[in-house]
C-alpha cells in the first residue's frame, strides 16, 4: 500500500497493493499500523455506499462543527471524479479545490481529513464507499453549490443530476457564517 501525501495538509490518496490470480483479486483497503505512520489515526465509526447513476453529482457536503467528518472514498464499481475543497480557515490553502479519478479497476482511495467539503460526479454509473470518523448529524449538515463562481471547479458537465437539497446549497462566499 503507498499512501501519497497531496499539497493539502492531511489529504491522502492511497494506492494499494492488489493481488490478482485466476480465483480474483485481493486488496487491503485499510490497515490501521500503516495509516498511523502517515498519521491518519482517526478511528472510522460509520460505513455508508451510495450507488449513483452516471452523470449524477453529489455534494459539495460537509459537517459544521463540532461533527466534522474525515471519509475514506473508495469505489466499488464504476469510475467518479471525486473534488474536495479546503474549507479550513487557517489553511494555506482555504479556498482551494483538488479533483481525483478514482475508479474500480486501480482501486485506489481517497483519505479526505476533516475540514473538507466533498462531493463526486458519476462519470458513469458507481458504486461508491465511505468510511467516516464520526457519526452523521442531521442538524450539522452544510455544503457548498457545485457551481460555485469563486471555486470554478471544472467538473466536466454542464448540466449533472443533481438532488433537490443540492440545488440549494449555499456559495462558497456564506460559508463564514456556516463554518
Amino acid at each position: 500500500m503507498e499512501i501519497q501525501s497531496t499539497e493539502f495538509k492531511g489529504l491522502f490518496l492511497i494506492a494499494p497493493n492488489v493481488y490478482s490470480d485466476s480465483r480474483g483479486y485481493f486488496f487491503e483497503k485499510y490497515n490501521k499500523k500503516i495509516f498511523a505512520e502517515k498519521s491518519i489515526t482517526q478511528d472510522f465509526l460509520q460505513e455508508s455506499e451510495s450507488f449513483s447513476y452516471k452523470n449524477t453529482l453529489r455534494g459539495l457536503h460537509f459537517q459544521k462543527k463540532p461533527f466534522e467528518q474525515g471519509k475514506l472514498v473508495s469505489v466499488v464499481q464504476g469510475s467518479i471524479k471525486d473534488v474536495v475543497v479546503d474549507i479550513r480557515k487557517d489553511s494555506q490553502n482555504y479556498g482551494k479545490w483538488k479533483a481525483f479519478l478514482l475508479d474500480s479497476k486501480e482501486k485506489k482511495s481517497l483519505f479526505v481529513p476533516e475540514g473538507f467539503a466533498h462531493g463526486f460526479l458519476a462519470l458513469e454509473d458507481s458504486i461508491v464507499s465511505y468510511r467516516i470518523t464520526a457519526l452523521y448529524n442531521k442538524e450539522s449538515e452544510s455544503g457548498i453549490i457545485w457551481n460555485d463562481s469563486f471555486l470554478n471547479i471544472n467538473w466536466g458537465i454542464s448540466n449533472p443530476i443533481l438532488s433537490e437539497k443540492d440545488k440549494k446549497l449555499p456559495i462558497f462566499n456564506d460559508l463564514s457564517n456556516l463554518i
